[in-house]
């Protein structure tokens, strides 16, 4: 399997995006927490077309434009980051869910801090919308791509950004 990059800027920084298979496998914010480590060279392709629709697709979302992403994802993980992972693309633009709502949406009630970790490990930033989940008492915690990031995220869906 081929990996397939391109880099661009974003309201959020400099972006590093990754697809196989005509599939975005990851999106990272540069300079996060969990940068992607190629096992093998990458292929440098910013014309590949799920690129070009990735970039149309982001461009419409900061531009407030766009509340659903409609690319097709293939990001891996075990059966429980898949379910956490699935679910946060369930949580409506501009609201947010805390970790105990996300694990009791799942099934999984209990496992509050697995859900967090599989969060954390989210590899597609903003279109997997992990900047969603908060702590139940409402402050932000944990964003790989920095919580001014996800402020920001948060602010936009709220209109306010």
């Amino acid at each position: 399997m081929t990996t397939h990059s391109t880099h661009f800027d974003s309201p959020v920084g400099r972006l590093l995006a990754l697809a196989a298979n005509d599939a975005i496998i990851a999106l990272h914010i540069l300079g996060g927490k969990h940068p992607p480590v190629p096992a093998e060279p990458w292929l440098d392709s910013p014309r590949l077309p799920v690129f070009l629709q990735l970039r149309q697709e982001l461009s419409e979302y900061f531009a407030g434009q766009r509340r659903r992403f409609e690319l097709r994802l293939a990001p891996a993980g075990s059966d429980f980051q898949q379910a956490a992972w699935l679910a946060l693309t369930r949580i409506p633009y501009g609201q947010t869910r805390s970790y105990g709502q996300q694990a009791a949406a799942i099934g999984r009630p209990a496992a509050v801090r697995a859900v967090a970790a599989a969060n954390g490990r989210n590899p597609i930033a903003i279109v997997v919308p992990c900047h969603r989940v908060i702590a139940a008492n409402g402050a932000l915690t944990g964003y790989a791509g920095g919580l001014h990031n996800k402020a920001w995220l948060l602010r936009l869906e709220e209109g306010a950004a």
